[in-house]
């Protein structure tokens, strides 16, 4: 018989928010976290965006500053959200042996990386820091979450790009179902508001480039989007055999139904333009949780603003759920934080994983012109959920055409 996984702890940081109470108050309201940035960095190297969504809540405040300084930020930023969620989850007992870590990254500890770099041209080989390596590995956050809770299990690191996030959740699942792990702490973090990646996206057309309105710059299914908005953050989310959270008496806030991945094969960055790889992967998730589609009330998107690839997430969803997407409600959370790459699937996991347990959406900002090719039923203000057993799915897709989708079932 197949374990059931729920969830029972949830964590994050965020540009709408540092806590998971702040970005669910925030994400109902429509609050945007996208700022224009005042770094010297922007001037000097002539960067065509000037603005991204930083965290609300720093590190540093957060974090002791000598813990701080042996972590890359995306490490910093995933250890605070897989902390909340672990107080959130109530454990206080539990067989070190039996838990793991699944904690993914799409960059990694790029900020340590060319840090480094800088001071091997500048002052030598003698000045770089003995700690580089273990901040920049991408397994760097991983680790960190595995050591600070003593999992023994197994500490993962899924690296496909946007996908990351929810592929972790998928592993998550895997590790649960197979009997390997009884609990996994699962989660995505990201901090790439660096010079670098923001000229790269600039440079391939991918980043909106409204400068002179920075707050309505993301804008998913708009028929005046061009492009998304660079953020950073984490979150983090404790799954937990059914059996092990109710018999310690956890709370738990829903069920994670199904999870998928797939691949399109197709482009290295441009999404598959009939939405196959995506479809396939919809399906599949739904499949793997015994979900039909009049269940889905719900979809958080993946959504990202960019004029190529909101379309092929909306011919997915209506070739998965066929005339039932006319009754779902569909919402954008990118609008509002911008997109946080690696980080961004376990973020809007919390969101959805939330929508479920509280039987509300989260809402979608600057939707002023629906895009005609994509009528969908996005939610621009907070709708209540239908009572019983409903399902929300999270849609993840990335880089190198991975596709990862999550089906969330209410308790």
């Amino acid at each position: 018989m197949t374990r059931k996984v729920v969830i029972t702890g949830l964590g994050a940081t965020t540009p709408i928010g540092g806590d998971v109470p702040t970005l669910w108050k925030n994400a109902l309201k429509g609050v945007s976290g996208v700022r224009t940035l005042e770094d010297d960095w922007v001037a000097k190297f002539e960067l065509p965006v000037h603005f991204a969504a930083r965290c609300t809540v720093p590190a540093l405040d957060v974090l002791g500053r000598v813990e701080a300084k042996r972590m890359d930020p995306s490490t910093q930023f995933g250890v605070i959200a897989a902390r909340e969620a672990w107080a959130d989850s109530g454990i206080t007992d539990i067989d070190h042996d039996r838990l793991a870590v699944a904690f993914a990254t799409g960059i990694g500890g790029v900020w340590t990386l060319l840090d480094a770099w800088d001071t091997l041209r500048e002052k030598g080989p003698r000045r770089v820091l003995p700690m580089t390596v273990p901040m920049l590995m991408p397994n760097g956050v991983a680790a960190a979450v595995s050591l600070d809770l003593g999992a023994r299990a197994g500490a993962h690191t899924p690296v496909s790009a946007c996908a990351s996030g929810t592929e972790a959740m998928h592993l998550g699942l895997e590790l649960i179902r197979s009997g390997k792990a009884d609990v996994v702490m699962c989660g995505g973090a990201e901090a790439a508001i660096h010079p670098m990646p923001m000229a790269a996206f600039a440079s391939m057309k991918a980043l909106s480039t409204r400068n002179d309105d920075p707050q309505a710059a993301s804008r998913p299914y708009d028929l005046h989007r061009d492009g998304f908005v660079m953020g950073e953050g984490a979150g983090a989310l404790v799954l937990e055999a059914e059996e092990h959270a109710i018999a310690r008496g956890a709370k738990i806030y829903a069920e994670l139904a199904g999870t998928s991945v797939t691949a399109d094969a197709y482009h290295i960055t441009a999404p598959d333009p009939e939405g196959l790889g995506a479809t396939r992967a919809l399906k599949a998730a739904m499949f793997d949780g015994r979900i039909q589609a009049d269940d889905v009330v719900h979809v958080n998107a993946h959504a990202t603003s960019t004029p190529v690839g909101d379309k092929p997430e909306y011919t997915a969803l209506k070739a998965a759920l066929g005339k039932h997407l006319d009754h779902v409600a569909v919402s954008a959370t990118k609008s509002q934080m911008g997109h946080l790459l690696g980080a961004s699937g376990a973020v809007e996991a919390v969101l959805t994983v939330l929508a479920v347990h509280e039987r509300k959406t989260p809402v979608t900002i600057n939707l002023d012109d629906q895009d005609p090719e994509i009528p969908l039923d996005v939610v621009t203000s907070v709708r209540d959920l239908p009572e019983g057993h409903i399902v929300a799915l999270s849609n993840s897709f990335g880089f190198g055409g991975h596709n990862a989708v999550i089906a969330v079932r209410s308790l």
